[in-house]
């Protein structure tokens, strides 16, 4: 399951905040495996507390899927990843993977050019068509970034 963090940047326009992978420094949102007792949307939410630092909640209802490789200690694997809107109240001056990565807030259409698995560009893309109604809208209450990164557009 992976997370797909959003906030609004000043003018009230949609964000997506992206990651890089430890590895190969790709851009991509926070996922993992799911937590033993916890449901997958939680387990969405606790990575992207321990790979970017946020805090808030991820909605329990995916907005999608993608393929995916996993690569394992000796072989590949090919996963469907659910993506669950990760509503993010906050960030946290210190997490578990905090300078093994790179952190940036990005439109929507500069983080679908970024993106290569095309499964989850495509959920990027289409992320204002995608989010429940309520959120659609620009006064919805969707942080703004600002207040998210303590002032900051971008985070590293």
């Amino acid at each position: 399951m992976a997370a797909l963090p959003l906030a609004r940047d000043p003018s009230g326009a949609l964000r997506v905040l992206m990651i890089t992978s430890r590895e190969t420094k790709r851009f991509i949102v926070p996922k993992g495996w799911p937590v033993k007792g916890e449901e997958d949307h939680s387990s969405a939410a606790i990575e992207a507390r321990e790979e970017a630092g946020l805090v808030g909640w991820a909605h329990p209802k995916p907005i999608g899927s993608y393929l995916a490789w996993r690569r394992g200690k000796d072989h590949f694997e090919l996963l469907r990843v659910r993506v669950f809107i990760f509503h993010v109240e906050g960030h946290l001056p210190t997490w578990k993977e905090k300078g093994e990565r790179a952190i940036a807030w990005l439109t929507t259409d500069d983080a679908a050019d970024l993106i290569d698995e095309p499964g989850l560009a495509d959920i990027v893309l289409n992320l204002p068509r995608r989010l429940p109604k309520a959120w659609r809208s620009r006064s919805h209450v969707i942080p703004s970034i600002l207040d998210v990164a303590g002032g900051h557009p971008m985070i590293a």
